[in-house]
Parts: C-alpha cells; structure tokens; sequence
C-alpha cells in the first residue's frame, strides 16, 4: 500500500511523512524539484519505502497526470497536502484563488483518470479558513463547528490578501466535495478533510528552522525576539500543534467512520500574552529580556467567536498537545538552532 503525499516539503506534510513512514507504508512525495527531493532522501535516510515525483507547478490542472500515469497502480492512499500560502502578493485571484482550486481539480482529475478504482482514500489538508465567517469573528455569541462554511464569494475573496487566503482554502475544498458528488459513479475513493487552526510545533528537521518561521508559528516567534519596550500586536486565535495536524491526516484514511468528515483541529484559544507566559516560565533565561504582552491578566482570551470542535475530538479519539509543550518545543528548537540553549 503506497501514500501520495503532495508538497511533501510543508511544514505538516514533512510530519505526515514521517507518521507514515514509522507506521511501515510505502510513501510517494510530491516535490517541486529535483533538488528539494535530494534535501528530503538526505534529511530522511535512505529508505526503500520513500520515493519521490517531480510536479513544478500544482497550479496547472493537468500537473499530476505524469505521477498517475507512472504510478497509479501503487498509490492506494492520497493526501493532498499542497496548496499556496503567502501574503505577499495583490493579485489574489491570480496566486492564491485560482492555483488553490486548480491544484485541488488537477489532483482530483488525474484520480479519475489514472486511479478511479485503485485510490481508495483522499485526504485533503484544508483550513479553519474554509470553515470561519470572517463577519462573525467579533461576535461572543457565534460558533463556529466542523459544519460550518466561510460565507464568502470568489469576488469577495478579492477584497484584501487575508479575504483571498481563506476564500483559496474554501473554494479548494468545495472543489473537492463538489466533485466527489459529481463524479461519485466514475471514481471509488472516500473523501476526508482536515481543517487546522493557527498550527505551531517544531519543525520536522531543526535545520530547516528560519528566521522567519510558517506564518501560525510567528506568533511564538515575535515575541520570542522581543525585547523590553517593543509593542507587541496582540495576535489571538486558536491553536493546534503539527503533530497532532500529521496524525489525524493519518488516522483519517485509516479509519472508516472519519470518512465524508471535516476534522475540525483545534485545543482551544491562543494570545500573544499567553505565548509569553509560557516562554517566561519554561525558559527562566528570558526573563526581563522579553517585551511585555499587549494584554496584561487577559491570557489566552480571544474577543469574539469561538470553535466547538468537540464532535472531532471524539471522532479522532486522541489527545492534543498542550499549548505548553507546543510552545516550548518550538521556541527550545529556534533557541537551540541559534546557540541560545
């Protein structure tokens, strides 16, 4: 039994990897170059069950028929891991919109005509985005569960970067369910989304840590260089660490009553006072050297909307990772790659 895991070089798609690989599957990695698949034979030791397939650009429709083509009698199990994330860019519909859904539609029809009876299972990592009404977020009285749909439409995605990110996660995955219903005569496979919160956790690899970390982990990473007198903005969500991201991708091919699921992945509230408490308290050296929190007393409070994910948490049947140990482990990782620990 193989597993396509695309844009293998993610930050959750490198812990998806791993979970796989120790669990004994045969993995088939998605990469952009040949370069980043030498880094990834390298990083993960050379192992008979971890290949790779060179795909450029997910943004074209037809990006994935060469990996079907060559290989689709392997792959039993797909995880669609690959989307575009960055907030340096104005032509929303262009970079964000568009690549989203068609790296979603390219994988979903190199399924149809590759592997319509041999892939089983589709797990596609989508977000909290595709789930969250950007109108509600100010409102204590909304909540929001793994039902709910981000309202917003392909012209309104187009307003301002952070419209057009979550309408990117929303349209891909609308694409995908919207197919599986079109087309659920013509192909076998079972269909499960994963929907994560802000994701932190330490990298896969401590060499692959930055300056500039993924965007969910730079709310541990500012104030993690702060120094007294810095304004901190008062970054506040909810948070949920990679690890758990990986294992519940896994688990949702795994086990039959995850399918037609959207795993809603959350531990609960997050600011960036909170992120501070912690790293004052696990790391003592810090102490004094750190800003203060915007938000003295209010730790971990967020002024609006909540998320009641408590139907995946029991579907999924596991515990998450405290924000503590989140926390410590990604800044113990950062410190220790900068000599600082």
């Amino acid at each position: 039994m193989a597993v396509l895991v695309t844009g293998a070089t993610g930050f959750i798609a490198l812990w998806v990897v791993d979970y796989l690989l120790k669990e004994g599957y045969e993995v088939i990695g998605t990469v952009r170059s040949q370069e980043k698949a030498d880094k990834l034979t390298k990083q993960f030791g050379s192992s008979g069950k971890l290949s790779f397939e060179i795909v450029p650009d997910i943004s074209d429709i037809n990006s994935f028929d060469h990996v079907f083509e060559k290989r689709a009698k392997e792959i039993d199990i797909v995880i669609h891991t690959a989307s575009p994330f960055h907030y340096n860019t104005t032509e929303y519909e262009t970079d964000l919109l568009i690549p989203a859904v068609n790296g979603t539609k390219g994988i979903l029809n190199s399924i149809k005509k590759y592997g319509s009876q041999t892939v089983k299972r589709l797990v596609i990592t989508s977000s909290f985005a595709a789930i969250l009404d950007p109108s509600k977020l100010a409102d204590k009285d909304a909540v929001f569960t793994e039902k709910s749909w981000n309202p917003t439409t392909w012209e309104g995605a187009q307003s301002d970067v952070s419209n057009a990110y979550r309408g990117s996660k929303k349209f891909a995955e609308k694409t995908a369910w919207e197919f599986l219903e079109e087309n659920k005569d013509s192909v076998n496979f079972k269909l499960t989304t994963v929907n994560p919160v802000l994701v932190f956790g330490p990298q896969k690899f401590e060499e692959d840590v930055k300056s500039q970390l993924n965007t969910s982990n730079q709310v541990i990473n500012i104030p993690l260089h702060s120094k007294p007198g810095d304004k901190l903005n008062n970054s506040q969500g909810n948070y949920i660490d990679v690890r758990d991201v990986a294992k519940a991708h896994v688990l949702a091919f795994q086990k039959d009553d995850l399918i037609g699921e959207r795993l809603g992945l959350s531990n609960g509230p997050v600011n960036t006072q909170g992120v501070l408490e912690v790293l004052n308290e696990k790391f003592p050296q810090l102490k004094g050297k750190l800003a203060d929190g915007p938000t003295p007393g209010e730790v971990n409070k967020t002024s609006g909307a909540s998320f009641d994910n408590s139907y995946t948490k029991k579907i999924l049947g596991f515990p998450f990772i405290s924000l503590e140990q989140s926390v410590y482990d990604t800044a113990a990782q950062v410190l220790k790659k900068e000599g600082k620990l």
